[in-house]
């Protein structure tokens, strides 16, 4: 994806008239038992639970418990009530706006993909979709109103250990099976920074995978099934116990032909764990492996001016019919959980991941040597990791404390080959290493029996070496080599919270932090001016972008009573130097300040054991706040997005009636900051799922997109050309029919 990236942006500033091919960049473009008491739950894991997140979401029946001990408890099985109900007092790190998601929620969504399961049940959640249907490929999550920089603002975790990488592809969720899932947390705005650092503007999401620890000695699932557009997939899960070694492996498969033309889509996952677990020491080892092929159909373009309006004519061929990227990844990690003493637990791991891809833009089958009209992408990314942690948990003074301090260590190098095509030799040649070394500490203390207070501070230092190893004499060369690159920068983040509980059913909440994001590797490649947009001489590239900083407060209540549970907040964001790609410049550049401010609610009401009704909505505003732009939208945000669903176990798991509804307002085209261009149309879509289980065997079908709405949520607006844009439409009404059986 970095080299889809990357070779896109170049066609972004060649092509100026034709949107379609300008479009293509879709870099432009997500509670168990406790001790007596709950201590404000900024958790790490303990021994048995050490590859788990940092900052714990507690879950379920906060409110109810005795305040004032320590919660070494994790935050769910899996197995429990819907996590849309589980939004306690006290979830998450303390003062923030937090989403659980359990493995429960996941089973029973109708939606395909993990960014459209986590955009339902997540107020204020939007997606970025190019594809649709199956494909889950190039789907972003955008918290808190980036547009088409999502995935750049927003952290993505695996057991509370960051995947984001120092490419613009980031995190590609369609690459985690669903099915290994044992929860998801989801915390917005900048409070995350500390514990995880760069990228947690927007917020964090972090994905808790199941280890099989503590099952059957032996268990195993299958699960086969088919759908629309020629779609076939498969998954497998397995698991073995035995004394304190467990070890379990979760896989899945899937091919369709897509919606659009050249839109053929495979992908392969596996997550294998091995844990030994004892009472004193856990150690644990996780291997993961993907393989990815996914064609890329291009844009439909419409233009008034001469009378072209694909969308209606042939929404579903393609204009860059040779295009395709693909993608291979590996990731082992490894680590221990020892108790040193009572209440002092040392958690240390590493691991080292390897992303490959390869990306190809052609407007021919073979290379041809016009403007920018070739260009072929082969870059390799591996990131080695070390992050020791200490969890100190204490009485300060009298008050329940709960200390956690670490050291991050993350080194990555990146390479990347840049030319007309596969077997010619490339014109760039690029080597970047960015070296990180991040120390943080974060406190809870349960200052009254009501009142817990947390604040914590990361102090993160960022190296980056970055050459261009030009080759002038490549074929179909039209371009010069970037100048080196040597920075050395140290930025900090901030967290200040606090949380009240009125009574057993209310609690109030508040925070103030500061956050930071780093430029990726891919938009210092299309950083500095690459040729004069009047005279299009060649100019070098710089690699030279300022460092993004964000200030946010917030401040909301949770209600919990009965069968209710509610969740609401107010926030408040100010950004400075917010990275983002110049379409009148070419290339990428920092923006003057922006504002993000917006509120989110989630409503949850569980009428009996069989019946749960869940809502969430939310109100986003990005404006650009000086400039020539002040008072613009932010493209690809809409300010109003809303979501209702049911679930409704009508027999006895025999027969689950699962319903998820979700709307948003239109939003500016990519592009378009002026906003002077006719926005993407609001729209909502409807999915239902029936599904029904008998002894071992399962089954579901689902229906996505019952109302069969023809709509779109990207399109990239021309430059130079008014009213003239490109855009990816999305599947209309799709079936996907699943059968398997557990043993």
């Amino acid at each position: 994806m970095s080299r889809f990236v990357s070779a896109v942006r170049r066609l972004r500033a060649g092509l100026f008239a034709s949107v379609s091919l300008h479009s293509l960049d879709l870099s432009s473009a997500s509670a168990q038992q406790a001790l007596a008491e709950q201590l404000p739950p900024i958790e790490v894991s303990k021994p048995d639970d050490q590859n788990r997140t940092r900052a714990r979401a507690i879950g379920e029946g906060d409110a109810t418990r005795p305040r004032r001990t320590v919660n070494l408890a994790p935050a769910g099985d899996g197995t429990g009530s819907s996590g849309s109900e589980a939004v306690a007092a006290n979830s998450g790190i303390i003062g923030t706006a937090t989403t659980v998601i359990t493995a429960a929620d996941i089973a029973h969504s109708p939606s395909q993909t993990l960014a459209e399961i986590i955009a339902a049940q997540t107020p204020g959640a939007q997606i970025t979709t190019f594809y649709g249907g199956q494909i889950g490929a190039k789907t972003s999550v955008d918290l808190r109103g980036f547009g088409a920089f999502a995935t750049a603002n927003t952290l993505v975790l695996v057991n509370g250990r960051r995947l984001n990488d120092v490419d613009m592809a980031q995190v590609d969720l369609s690459t985690i099976p669903l099915h290994s899932i044992e929860r998801i947390e989801v915390t917005r705005g900048n409070s995350g920074a500390v514990l995880y650092g760069d990228n947690a503007v927007g917020g964090v999401i972090n994905i808790v995978t199941k280890t099989g620890i503590g099952g059957p000695p032996v268990t195993a699932r299958i699960e086969a099934g088919f759908g629309s557009f020629n779609t076939k997939l498969g998954n497998v899960s397995t698991s073995l116990n035995s004394g304190p070694w467990s070890t379990s492996f979760y896989g899945n498969a899937v091919r369709t032909d897509g919606y659009r033309d050249n839109n053929r889509y495979s992908q392969e996952n596996g997550v294998g764990n091995l844990n030994y677990t004892t009472s004193g020491l856990t150690a644990f080892l996780t291997v993961t492996g993907d393989n990815q092929e996914l064609r890329l159909p291009g844009g439909r373009t419409v233009d008034p001016s001469i009378g072209l309006d694909e969308l209606k004519s042939n929404r579903r061929g393609t204009s860059t019919p040779f295009n395709h990227a693909n993608q291979q990844g590996f990731g082992a990690t490894a680590g221990f959980a020892k108790t040193l003493v009572n209440g002092v637990d040392l958690i240390v791991d590493g691991g080292v991941r390897d992303k490959k891809q390869q990306s190809a833009f052609f407007s021919s089958p073979t290379p041809v040597p016009a403007f920018f009209t070739s260009t072929y992408v082969d870059s390799n990314l591996t990131t080695w990791s070390i992050t020791p942690r200490l969890s100190v948990k204490s009485l300060l003074l009298g008050m329940p404390s709960q200390l956690l301090t670490g050291i991050d260590y993350y080194d990555a190098s990146f390479q990347q080959n840049r030319g007309a095509g596969q077997r010619l030799a490339a014109w760039h040649n690029y080597d970047l290493r960015q070296q990180t070394v991040a120390g943080y500490v974060q406190h809870t203390l349960g200052v009254l029996p009501t009142t817990d207070v947390s604040y914590g501070a990361r102090v993160q230092n960022v190296r980056l070496e970055a050459r261009d190893n030009f080759d002038a004499a490549a074929p179909f060369n039209a371009d010069i080599g970037a100048l080196p690159l040597t920075s050395d920068e140290t930025q900090y983040a901030l967290h200040l919270g606090a949380e009240h509980r009125l009574n057993d059913t209310v609690s109030l909440f508040g925070r103030a932090a500061r956050a930071f994001r780093t430029p990726d590797v891919d938009e210092r490649l299309s950083s500095g001016p690459s040729f004069d947009p009047l005279t299009f001489a060649a100019i070098p590239q710089t690699f030279q972008l300022k460092t993004q900083t964000s200030h946010d407060i917030e401040g909301g209540l949770h209600i919990k009573g009965g069968g209710l549970q509610l969740q609401s907040s107010l926030y408040l964001m100010d950004l400075t130097n917010e990275v983002h790609f110049s379409p009148v410049l070419f290339y990428n550049t920092n923006l003057d300040p922006t504002r993000r401010y917006g509120s989110e609610t989630s409503l949850s009401y569980r009428v009996n054991e069989a019946l749960l009704l869940r809502s969430g909505m939310a109100y986003t505003r990005a404006v650009f706040r000086e400039g020539v732009w002040a008072g613009n939208d932010v493209p690809l945000v809409s300010r109003y997005t809303a979501s209702a669903g049911v679930t409704w176990n009508i027999r006895q798991n025999y027969l689950v009636l699962d319903a998820t509804a979700r709307f948003w307002s239109e939003r500016r085209m990519d592009n378009d900051q002026a906003g002077t261009q006719k926005p993407i149309p609001a729209n909502g879509t409807i999915d239902l799922k029936l599904s029904g289980q008998y002894e071992r065997y399962f089954w579901s079908l689902s229906v996505n997109n019952v109302l069969n709405a023809l709509y779109y949520d990207y399109a990239i607006a021309s430059t130079f050309t008014d009213g003239r844009f490109s855009a990816y439409p999305l599947p209309g009404r799709t079936y996907l029919l699943k059968a398997g059986a557990t043993f």
